[in-house]
């Protein structure tokens, strides 16, 4: 397996290809603006991950406080690269990135991973009756139907 190089160097990120993975094939995002990642990235804590000769071929973001919370969002390697453990060195880098040391809550939201976070210490909310959310999955189509 090839060691995956990690970045949070925001000048690296391939955004084109953030964009279009987002947008097209991640089944939480389909249909998001560009505009709306460019913002997401820089409101952000952002990781790239790259191989030699192939460029940008993973990411992942951490909204945080830096002190209390954080929220791991926008987690994908291209399909491409999967299956090669690219996915656990990524959020291995993730949870050890200093910034993110010390936070009182750190969540995220998967429909088909749970057994790469559950590695990591994640588990289904202790008191899910504390949580509450605003959810609005279908946002870009209806923003870009309203286009």
């Amino acid at each position: 397996m090839d060691r995956l190089r990690i970045s949070t160097d925001r000048d690296e990120l391939d955004v084109d290809m953030i964009h279009r993975f987002l947008s097209e094939e991640a089944y939480w995002s389909r249909g998001i603006p560009r505009g709306t990642v460019e913002r997401a990235i820089a409101g952000s804590l952002c990781f790239g991950g790259y191989l030699d000769g192939e460029g940008q071929v993973a990411f992942a973001r951490v909204t945080t406080d830096g002190a209390t919370f954080g929220y791991l969002a926008d987690v994908f390697v291209l399909p491409a690269w999967r299956g090669r453990g690219y996915s656990k060195q990524l959020v291995a880098a993730v949870l050890a990135h200093p910034r993110l040391q010390g936070l009182r809550r750190l969540m995220l939201a998967t429909s088909d991973a749970h057994g790469l976070y559950a590695q990591f210490g994640f588990r289904a909310p202790a008191r899910p009756q504390t949580l509450m959310e605003i959810l609005r999955p279908d946002i870009y189509q209806a923003q870009a139907s309203h286009s």
